[in-house]
Formats: structure tokens, sequence, C-alpha cells
């Protein structure tokens, strides 16, 4: 096992008896295609996806006996979408230990949404593999309890992006669109996102995702055009 699988294995608080389970959730398929006799992390992935599916849902459920179902579907697709799934990768360094094509390699791979998502999973179903389910669900569990907080935040904020965009198009005619910088390592980024009507700004935010960013700037901007147009 390398150095970067090996602090990925620290990250996540597992270590794994069969280290080829781990490599093997590496294994992207245009790698698999240009090297025989390998396997790619598919299979891994869909086993992930199932067993994430199950400890999102418990964890839900569990912890928020107030919310109704239709919350709780919200809450679990924030934290099981493809994008949350890719945040929490680059923050674990997963992109650091993918085994890529050359065409991946050479592009945007080791930062693409959908290859950090399915190695993420893929991850999951080799812990499982490589231990049980009482284990894996523990593992699973503190990862996703650090991030539920700010699920529930966001869905409490009723999508603020949305709702600058409303008002944006019917008090002003303008469209928004947002500036994003960030700052740190890859596993431990801060970002900052200034959010724009039309040439005028309006708000900013930080956040440790470009979303938790936009989200903030977007509700400060909703409380300066709210006051401006109290009266229309």
């Amino acid at each position: 096992m390398n150095d970067a699988l090996r602090t990925l294995c620290a990250r996540l608080g597992y270590q794994f008896r069969d280290e080829s389970l781990v490599e093997s959730a590496m294994r992207h398929r245009s790698y698999v295609a240009e090297n025989d006799g390998v396997e790619s992390n598919e299979r891994l992935e869909f086993l992930g996806d199932a067993i994430l599916g199950w400890v999102v849902a418990d964890l839900v459920y569990r912890a928020h006996a107030d919310l109704h179902e239709g919350k709780l579907t919200d809450l679990r697709k924030s934290l099981v979408n493809a994008s949350a799934l890719a945040e929490m990768a680059e923050e674990l360094g997963v992109g650091e230990c993918l085994l890529l094509g050359r065409g991946e390699e050479q592009g945007s791979g080791r930062t693409k949404t959908s290859i950090l998502s399915d190695a993420l999973e893929a991850i999951f179903g080799a812990i499982y593999l490589d231990s049980d389910a009482q284990t894996a669900h523990r593992v699973l569990t503190t990862l996703m309890s650090a991030r539920l907080q700010g699920a529930i935040d966001g869905l409490d904020r009723l999508d603020a992006k949305t709702r600058l965009q409303e008002l944006a198009s019917r008090l002003l005619s303008e469209q928004v669109h947002y500036k994003i910088d960030d700052e740190g390592p890859d596993h431990d980024k801060t970002f900052y996102a200034t959010v724009f009507v039309g040439d005028r700004e309006l708000g900013s935010g930080e956040g440790r995702s470009k979303k938790a960013a936009e989200q903030l700037a977007a509700e400060i901007a909703c409380d300066v055009l709210a006051r401006e147009h109290a009266h229309d």
C-alpha cells in the first residue's frame, strides 16, 4: 500500500486487512481498459451505493424523529448525491489514489465529480467486504454524522440560491452569478463565494464546500434585496 492510500485509510478511520480491496476500489474503468487481468471498481461501487443508502437512511431516521418522510428523503438525498460524495472524496484524498487510464489522467479525471463519487462508494463496498455489516455501519455512520448538521442547515435555509434567483428576476429582471475562490490543501479547503445580481455585488460567504459558501452569500443578497424592496 502506498503512502496516499495509507493517508486515505487513516482519514477513513479504517485499516484494511485485505489491502487488495481498497486498491480495487481505486481502479477506474479507464485504467482497466488499458491493463489486462484486472477488474474495475464498478462492482464495489454497486455494493457501496446500497450500503451507503442503508446507513444514511438509518442515520437520519434515528437522529431526527421530528422530521416527516418528505424532509427525511430530502436530507438523505443531500448527503448521498454525487456532488456531496465528491466533496467528501476530495477531503479524504481519494483523487490522489485513483488508478486512471491515460485519457482521464491527462484530463480532469482526478477531480471529476462522477469518478470521485463512484470511487468513494466503491471504498464503502470494500470496507463491507473486508469486515462485516456492523463495522461498515459504524465507519460510515462516523463519516456521515460529521456532515449531517451541515445538510440540515442547508435544508433549513430553503435553498437561498433559488430564492435569490426568483427575487432578482421578479424585482430587477437580472441574472445571478457567483465568483468562487478557495484556499488550503485539497483535503481541507475553505471556499469563498461572491454573488452578483447583474453587475452588482450583493453578498459573500465562506464554507467547507462551494455549495455552502454560495448559500451563505445568497442569503445575504436575499436580505439586501428584501430590505431595498420592502415597500414594492
